[in-house]
């Protein structure tokens, strides 16, 4: 007999990298609530980004397509309304769809098949924030640089507790409302976070869950910039790392303040699990956690992400279902791309799916299942944001990974021999015939001159487009969320009984009369 359709928490987080959280090792910061749902779920232990950063990361994963393939490049490109995302096959396979949070989408279509969204985004969906290939010299003003390093610490609140606190209100809220609702479909639930990204800045409250004398350094210290590889260098200008001397006192807080975010974080994810539980949901609940990508906190003395080092590209992703799925630990590589054919796969119970498109993800159903890992499973990533000058690309295979651009020297790393990839297999002589294996698959995968060539064409028709959009009147395209409020609360033209049975849950049960009370007297 065929399960029904469970329903889908997918809680997603904002430059959380994997190895920063304790179910992928790390001894020093405290996160119980996502601890306990590795316990209890399939942890994939080496999960990438397909493009370490926001826009594209969360493009790609949506559509199950590399950025390449759908335009979205980077954190102003737009995201086409007519790219199919897993939300849109959820809702055609019968589900409700609501986002609650950041999703970062550029564009005019702010839902992208969610049927609701219930705030607006954190960053804007305009085109501000366009690279400039051709002018790399010219270092963007409107990206963060290293006083997000060097202000670390303690804070009452910023922008983004605020707006992780709306998110996790109307995340529970929207809990609350399904459980009383007379919709029977099941529904998928996105809950958006944008901690534990830069500024590092938190309350006391989560600051002092830890002992400042116990936060760890980089395993891997700065390296002296001379000897960085250029895409690091390049790094260093697009984020001004050079502005300001990476000293133990600052990098020490920047670590103690993620460290803390990655806390605060976690408590939002033991709210939602919490309010699925009180409603009695919780069994029927798939849960999902993951990141759009990681943060390099100052290993190598590199920040933030657009890099596929480990610390910036390697994401948790955690599934817990456990009357579906029994609690294991796969190594497979996988990426989120995979998401699309794996949700759509748990909505229809591992029968075929019809894709509108073709995608680049593949369903991880029977890895789930249990089923043998594929030694030759490929995972795909791409850099075309600033931050480069041409295509960056990566393959992950088994234990090794490949970094190929047209105008760097590759890169070849044995993550089992060197899991802070500290020494560069290409140009060595043994490993030239697995060098050029990889080669050969990048150069089918893609053109990467071609690409090259599309992006800086489409770069300076965006900023063409924004810079005429500013002069006059401006329209922006950010979200504005949307309350009724003559159907909420109490309200005349409602039916009261309809009400009073969704005012509370579980609603209590309507008595039959007893009495005669108010009837007039026989006799």
């Amino acid at each position: 007999m065929a399960q029904k359709q469970p329903n889908i928490l997918f809680i997603m987080f904002d430059q959380m990298a994997a190895p920063a959280l304790p179910c992928y090792g790390n001894k020093v910061v405290k996160a119980p609530n996502i601890s306990k749902l590795a316990d209890e779920g399939v942890i994939f232990e080496n999960a990438y980004c397909n493009s370490p950063l926001c826009a594209p990361s969360r493009a790609s994963m949506m559509t199950g397509q590399l950025a390449s393939r759908i335009g979205a490049y980077d954190n102003s490109s737009p995201f086409s309304q007519d790219v199919p995302t897993f939300a849109h096959y959820l809702r055609d396979n019968g589900y409700y769809t609501c986002l609650s949070g950041k999703m970062h989408f550029v564009g005019s279509d702010q839902t992208h098949g969610f049927e609701d969204r219930l705030t607006t985004d954190i960053y804007p969906g305009d085109f501000g924030w366009t690279p400039d290939w051709d002018n790399f010299d010219r270092r963007p003003t409107w990206y963060h640089n290293m006083l997000s390093v060097v202000q670390s610490g303690q804070c009452v609140t910023s922008n983004q507790i605020d707006f992780d606190e709306e998110v996790a209100f109307n995340s529970v809220r929207k809990i609350n409302e399904l459980a009383r609702s007379d919709d029977e479909r099941p529904f998928f639930l996105l809950a958006s976070f944008t901690h534990p990204h830069d500024p590092f800045a938190i309350t006391q409250e989560y600051w002092d869950r830890y002992d400042h004398d116990e936060i760890d350094m980089p395993k891997i210290p700065q390296i002296d910039y001379e000897k960085l590889d250029p895409h690091c260098k390049r790094l260093y200008h697009v984020s001004a790392m050079g502005e300001y001397e990476q000293t133990k006192e600052r990098i020490l807080n920047a670590r103690h303040a993620y460290y803390s975010e990655i806390s605060y974080a976690d408590d939002k994810v033991g709210c939602l699990v919490s309010a699925l539980e009180k409603n009695g949901l919780k069994d029927d609940t798939i849960i999902v956690i993951t990141s759009d990508h990681g943060e390099m906190l100052g290993e190598r003395g590199m920040w933030y992400k657009m890099s596929y080092f480990e610390w910036a590209s390697r994401v948790p992703m955690i599934i817990r279902a456990p009357g579906r799925f029994s609690p294991r630990r796969v190594n497979q590589p996988v990426s989120l791309v995979d998401f699309l054919p794996t949700l759509t796969d748990i909505a229809c119970g591992g029968k075929p799916v019809e894709y509108a498109d073709s995608i680049d993800g593949k369903s991880l159903f029977p890895l789930l299942n249990g089923e043998d890992e594929d030694e030759k499973a490929l995972v795909y990533g791409e850099i075309l944001c600033e931050g480069a000058i041409s295509p960056i690309v990566m393959l992950r295979n088994g234990r090794y990974k490949y970094i190929y651009c047209d105008v760097d020297p590759e890169q070849l790393y044995d993550l089992d021999n060197d899991p802070d990839e500290i020494n560069n297999l290409a140009g060595q002589k043994e490993y030239e015939e697995l060098r050029k294996t990889f080669y050969d698959q990048v150069t089918k995968k893609w053109d990467t001159k071609v690409l090259r060539e599309q992006i800086v064409a489409n770069q300076n028709r965006r900023r063409l487009v924004d810079r005429s959009m500013r002069k006059g009147r401006f329209t922006p395209w950010d979200f504005q969320p949307f309350e009724d409020a003559s159907k909420k609360y109490m309200r005349n033209h409602l039916d009261l009984n309809a009400l009073e049975r969704k005012a509370r849950f579980p609603s209590p049960k309507i008595p039959e009369p007893d009495g005669r009370l108010g009837k007039r007297q026989e006799g």
